[in-house]
């Protein structure tokens, strides 16, 4: 069994920092082609930019809620790679939400936000990988992997967008997984707990009681690393998890096992 990726392509949204910076240096790390894509593109230049000579690595910027976005993202990747095997949907937004206010208009704002670019994405890369792939050969054609939270089964009424997006997430998760099967596309999801991202290390700047709280609602008693569900997202990519499709795989240090923990899950 093998869970190498050297010699693959992916895009990895979401990439600037935190968990999907970590995904995408570890991919580059064990050989794959890596394509960065995020909005932020002043980030993307401080970290990337001595390493984009790099014959691996490459970084997009745009806003990935415009469907032209979205294609220019596909032929940049072509461009530089000739095909597309593995997709990581990892951008997404955490933001608070008042469930009681007719007027917040959060859930759709995150729908648009965390959902659809990675509807999306997976559409057109899909097509790639189909036109790319060989109908004689039984290997899978690609692996897509969508990052998503606990949130979509834990409930906490400040995070209502969130967990909506989530929830949306992991059904898509599971519907494009029977729609690509026939052509050996693979999609799958990992859902996280508390992980030390960017937007966690602000909160947690903010709310210095939140970490005990985290800590001592979590069976391993810490927050995980970026690095930790990069580890899990380079499983479902390689052909070690070749008969797995449209699961939703959980990184949370045994979060979910127990009650819901009053500070909210990034």
């Amino acid at each position: 069994m093998s869970f190498s990726i050297a010699g693959k392509t992916a895009i990895v949204t979401g990439a600037a920092n935190g968990i999907g910076l970590a995904i995408g240096r570890q991919f580059a790390e064990k050989g794959a082609n890596v394509m960065f894509a995020d909005m932020d593109e002043k980030r993307l230049k401080n970290e990337l930019g001595e390493q984009v000579d790099d014959s691996n690595i490459r970084y997009f910027a745009g806003d990935l809620r415009e469907r032209l976005t979205i294609a220019n993202l596909v032929s940049a990747t072509l461009d530089a790679f000739d095909e597309i095997d593995i997709l990581v949907n990892g951008s997404r937004q955490v933001v608070s939400s008042n469930p009681l206010d007719p007027d917040d208009e959060s859930v759709i704002n995150l729908l648009n936000q965390n959902l659809m670019p990675a509807l999306r994405l997976t559409q057109q890369v899909a097509r790639r990988m189909i036109k790319q792939s060989d109908p004689e050969s039984e290997k899978q054609s690609g692996s897509i992997i969508n990052l998503s939270s606990i949130a979509a089964r834990r409930t906490h009424p400040d995070l209502l967008a969130y967990s909506v997006s989530s929830a949306a997430l992991d059904q898509m998760t599971r519907s494009m997984a029977v729609a690509l099967a026939p052509n050996r596309i693979r999609v799958n999801a990992v859902a996280f707990g508390s992980v030390m991202s960017a937007s966690l290390k602000s909160i947690l700047k903010e709310h210095r009681d939140y970490r005990q709280d985290i800590e001592s609602h979590t069976p391993l008693a810490r927050v995980a690393s970026p690095g930790e569900v990069a580890d899990a997202v380079q499983f479902l990519a390689s052909d070690g998890s070749g008969f797995m499709t449209g699961q939703v795989i959980t990184v949370d240090g045994g979060r979910t096992l127990l009650d819901p923990v009053a500070a909210p899950a990034h």
